[in-house]
């Protein structure tokens, strides 16, 4: 995080001299009216006679006003530039790093925790950027200008007297930030908790409309809504609490200023004019110490932003950077005694795994859920660390083979189905320019999908809702099915990916690969037994063990698990 705010700082660092510069000439320029009003103030015993000069100190103000007019439009547009600056820096590398992150790091974080980081937390790190560059900076240069002016041009006592209720109020409000950070701190956890909730409610709308738990869905919304309400008057009180401590302060501030200023003007200390602008300069630290509540409360958020922010960057990412690379893969997979358990599980997943599958062959995998079928093929892939020298491709070792050019090699068709909501040609070639229309099109004839998609008034190009909503689950499936039909790469996974496909449909695209997959390794996971039952070989995976393993019309004679499937979803017409 601190990587990325310097990176931007030095990148527009003559922007942030400039803005510095116009800050500073603002503020000097700023002093001046008081001097001015104040020589007008003394010029009042004889207007007709000092009608000229007074006239000739209204021009210069006038032209002061103008000049700051343009000095203050030009930083106020460099302020926001850099502030917006940052901010993209911000999200890029925070959606670079949550894109690369390893599985395992990923699946640890809420989608409504993930919504906080990208509008909540950038938002303050943006905010406390831009009173870092503008109002921490006017107040430094202000306390200084400003004092400096009023010992010059009016008195050193007066000025002393007068500010020390303002430090004290500065000190005051230094002292209790540690209240704030506290407050803010609950407001950031149930502000989180909501966004989840909101997340997860809207994601469920359907399973909440058919069992009627709307009522309940409420009822939990509510009750975290009014914490977070809590929270947030915490929050208000406070900041409240700075304002009055600050209110209370600049009285105290004008009243000392009145009392000692008209005892001066008695003794022929200072003019009525040096008093008119002594409390014109006073005005001018009205900003500053109304911000330094502000600054405190946007820095102890920014603190815990920048925090969250960081330690969410500092996650392991995956390295999908090409070094080296090896001959194209042809797809021959080995696997040796491969056991494997998630993070912070005491479970294995799976347990001694030993399979081969060659280029040509088809593997199919059946078991029950939970078995550890999904979780082998995301290791095919890498998706999770994989112990050295327990699975090879091409005999090479797949912690030796460059991420970018494993996964190239490989098309896993999930089995959730995912679709962007953006049209059917980029949610078919994946966002990638290197398909020919013809290709995407005998793509969806091989899924079976093509009369659909064709029948549509924009073909490929009609875009549909978020995650493939307008489109029916078989659909949805065969869309997702036909990238395998347009992806070049040697190694094709589908992993349960024909449940919601009919029996004749079903049939036709189970040919269709099996002639796409003729030259190239197959592996089907499935949980129906008419989707692997043409496989050369067929492995049956029990408690994350492989207790069987051979053909269809073997596994059938060992009258085993793979049997009892059979004999199941043969009495449910699954093979009619």
């Amino acid at each position: 995080m601190k990587k990325i705010l310097l990176n931007a700082i030095n990148k527009n660092k003559w922007k942030y001299l400039i803005l510095i510069i116009f800050m500073m000439i603002n503020i000097y320029l700023l002093t001046i009216p008081a001097e001015i009003i104040g020589k007008i103030v003394d010029l009042l015993y004889d207007v007709t006679g000092n009608k000229q000069v007074i006239m000739h100190q209204t021009y210069i103000l006038i032209g002061i006003c103008l000049i700051l007019l343009i000095v203050r439009v030009v930083w106020k547009y460099y302020e926001t530039y850099l502030s917006r600056y940052i901010e993209k820096d911000i999200k890029d590398e925070l959606f670079d790093t949550l894109i690369k992150l390893n599985l395992t790091e990923i699946l640890g974080i809420k989608n409504g925790e993930l919504m906080s980081y990208f509008v909540q937390d950038i938002r303050e790190i943006r905010q406390f950027a831009l009173r870092v560059s503008s109002y921490l900076t006017r107040t430094i240069f202000i306390c200084i200008i400003v004092t400096f002016s009023m010992i010059k041009n009016v008195n050193f006592k007066l000025t002393i007297v007068a500010i020390l209720p303002l430090i004290a109020t500065v000190l005051f409000t230094v002292k209790i930030k540690k209240y704030v950070e506290r407050s803010y701190k609950r407001s950031r956890k149930y502000f989180t908790e909501l966004s989840e909730y909101i997340q997860e409610s809207t994601d469920a709308i359907r399973t909440t409309k058919a069992y009627c738990g709307e009522d309940e869905q409420i009822r939990t919304f509510i009750n975290i809504n009014n914490k977070l309400k809590g929270a947030n008057n915490s929050v208000d009180a406070h900041s409240t609490l700075l304002s009055t401590i600050t209110h209370i302060g600049f009285g105290l501030c004008y009243g000392i200023a009145i009392l000692y200023g008209s005892k001066l003007i008695l003794n022929g200390s200072i003019t009525v004019g040096d008093f008119v602008a002594f409390n014109t300069y006073i005005a001018l630290f009205i900003n500053p110490v109304n911000w330094i509540p502000g600054l405190i409360s946007k820095y102890k958020r920014a603190q815990v932003s920048y925090r969250r922010l960081n330690k969410l960057l500092s996650l392991e990412k995956e390295d999908i950077e090409m070094e080296k690379t090896y001959d194209e893969l042809i797809g021959n997979i080995e696997i040796k005694d491969l056991s494997f358990e998630y993070p912070k599980k005491t479970t294995p997943v799976l347990n001694n795994i030993n399979l081969t599958v060659n280029k040509g062959e088809t593997l199919g995998i059946i078991g029950t859920i939970g078995s550890g079928k999904t979780t082998l093929m995301n290791l095919l892939l890498r998706l999770y660390t994989v112990e050295n020298g327990k699975i090879f491709i091409d005999g090479k070792d797949i912690n030796d083979i460059p991420l970018k050019q494993l996964r190239d090699s490989i098309v896993y068709i999930t089995q959730d189905n995912f679709l962007f909501s953006t049209t059917l040609k980029e949610n078919i070639n994946l966002f990638k320019d290197i398909y020919e229309e013809d290709e995407i099109e005998e793509s969806i004839k091989k899924s079976m999908i093509y009369d659909e998609i064709m029948s549509m008034n924009d073909g490929i190009d009609t875009v549909i809702g978020e995650r493939g909503i307008d489109l029916s689950g078989g659909q949805k499936q065969r869309v997702v099915i036909s990238r395998a039909f347009l992806n070049k790469s040697s190694i094709i996974i589908f992993d349960d990916t024909f449940s919601a496909l009919d029996n004749k449909t079903e049939k036709s695209v189970l040919e269709n690969v099996r002639e796409l997959t003729s030259d190239k390794t197959c592996i089907i996971v499935s949980n129906r037994i008419s989707d692997i039952r043409d496989a050369s070989k067929i492995i049956v995976l029990k408690n994350g063990n492989i207790v069987e393993a051979g053909t269809h019309n073997e596994l059938l004679q060992n009258k085993q698990d793979y049997y009892k499937f059979y004999i199941e979803q043969s009495s449910q017409n699954e093979f009619n």
